[in-house]
């Protein structure tokens, strides 16, 4: 394998790393409501952190705009990943060389996410799902565009079909525990699907909904040294990992590698098309995905963020935040295009060739602060945004600087190294 080598400076392609480095910030201002705050917060502001005020109003800005959106943009690049990976290198060494390489990692992306997830304490990590997902990527890559949309579009219509029948059945539950509750009351006994469908609904609501109890003793846990936040964690990391990633992430993730893969051939990714079709892109994905989502979120607050408006409005996710997504595409590459703030487009760049080791480094710096000076739970909800913002200067400076004089992140180099058995150079000179 001497004769595969990882992508070189020469063969990286600018806008590609431009989009990575706003993505991978952006998926900071939706995870660090998990990293700060008691579960499901993330979902539900009345429960930890606040939901009035400026409370409210990031919330709302983050379920508008970047709730989904982000994370959709990173498992796209992923995607377009396997196409910049076999770029060259099917002619440089041998399909099983290659197949080889391309497995390794990752599995090796697997073990990272199980780091990051049990460790690193941040059960909501993607690196595992992206691991075992891009597992299947591999046939996938000489399929025309045309075919990898419609198998992508397919997979997301199965997500909305199950979102769906998920609805149906939170509806029937809770119906049922309406009905278990008045038959209690007379003292009468439960029909068989009545009381399945009763608990049912009582764990589905203890879960989503737990009470102040609860949140005060997983605040306390985390806040009671590393061992006791990581016994916590841990059984979150595992739901997350299995009965979550089975359900949903095959769905989300899958699909958007695909798409990731089309648009990549079709050199969308690229800032080559016309200014035009950009802008396109951008009215026809904000015009759909903005009042959809903008919609879901005003309905889901004026029910008091009912559990069954949630699940009801489920249903159009993926719609709404799929075409704000496209938006956000043109948007980015109309930015590679123009010649305008080139410093903070070097800045971003360099944030996304060094996306591991700073989508890593997100968590470390919240596992200290959160964890190590005990100030987890302690944070309203717009406060957290304060070290989102220091996170995003810190890496903005950082990461430019460190690539001046090193070849990769400090993970990329462990990955790479790893992933071809062979020491890379990691200096510059």
């Amino acid at each position: 394998m001497k004769n595969l080598q990882p992508l070189s400076d020469k063969n990286r392609i600018s806008s590609i790393d431009t989009l990575r480095g706003i993505a991978l910030l952006g998926i900071l201002l939706i995870n660090i409501v998990g990293m700060g705050l008691p579960d499901p917060s993330y979902f539900d502001p009345s429960l930890a952190g606040g939901h009035e005020g400026w409370n409210l109003r990031v919330f709302i800005i983050n379920s508008i705009f970047f709730e989904g959106t982000m994370r959709g943009i990173f498992s796209l690049l992923f995607g377009a990943g396997i196409v910049l990976f076999v770029n060259n290198k099917e002619e440089e060494g041998n399909r099983f060389d290659l197949l080889e390489v391309w497995f390794r990692r990752l599995i090796l992306l697997v073990l990272f996410g199980m780091l990051h997830a049990y460790v690193f304490l941040w059960p909501g990590d993607i690196l595992f799902s992206y691991g075992m997902i891009g597992l299947l990527l591999f046939p996938f890559r000489r399929l025309s565009p045309i075919k990898l949309i419609g198998i992508s579009l397919s997979i997301i219509m199965l997500g909305v079909v199950l979102n769906f029948q998920d609805t149906k059945t939170a509806k029937v539950q809770q119906s049922q525990y309406f009905e278990g509750n008045v038959l209690i009351s007379k003292g009468e006994i439960l029909p068989y699907d009545t009381m399945i469908g009763y608990y049912n609904w009582l764990e589905k609501y203890a879960i989503m909904k737990p009470n102040d109890a609860i949140l005060q003793s997983r605040i306390k846990k985390y806040q009671s040294g590393y061992t006791s936040a990581f016994n916590e964690n841990k059984a979150y990391a595992k739901f997350f990992e299995s009965e979550y990633h089975y359900r949903h992430n095959y769905i989300d993730i899958l699909s958007m590698m695909l798409l990731g893969i089309a648009l990549f051939k079709l050199k969308i990714l690229h800032a080559k098309k016309s200014l035009a079709f950009y802008f396109t892109m951008i009215l026809i994905g904000y015009g759909i995905g903005i009042p959809i989502n903008y919609f879901e979120t005003m309905a889901y607050i004026n029910s008091d963020f009912s559990l069954i408006k949630y699940y009801e409005l489920m249903r159009t996710y993926d719609m709404g935040r799929i075409a704000t997504m496209v938006g956000h595409i043109g948007l980015i590459m109309l930015f590679c295009k123009s010649g305008i703030l080139l410093f903070l487009k070097k800045a971003l760049a360099a944030v996304g060739r060094m996306a591991l080791s700073n989508y890593l480094m997100h968590s470390l710096i919240a596992s200290i602060i959160f964890v190590g000076f005990k100030q987890y739970g302690e944070w309203e909800r717009f406060e957290l945004y304060y070290l989102v913002l220091a996170i995003w200067i810190f890496q903005l400076i950082a990461s430019p600087i460190w690539l001046t004089y090193f070849r990769f992140g400090p993970m990329e180099w462990l990955w790479r190294s790893l992933s071809y058995l062979e020491k890379q150079r990691f200096l510059k000179h």
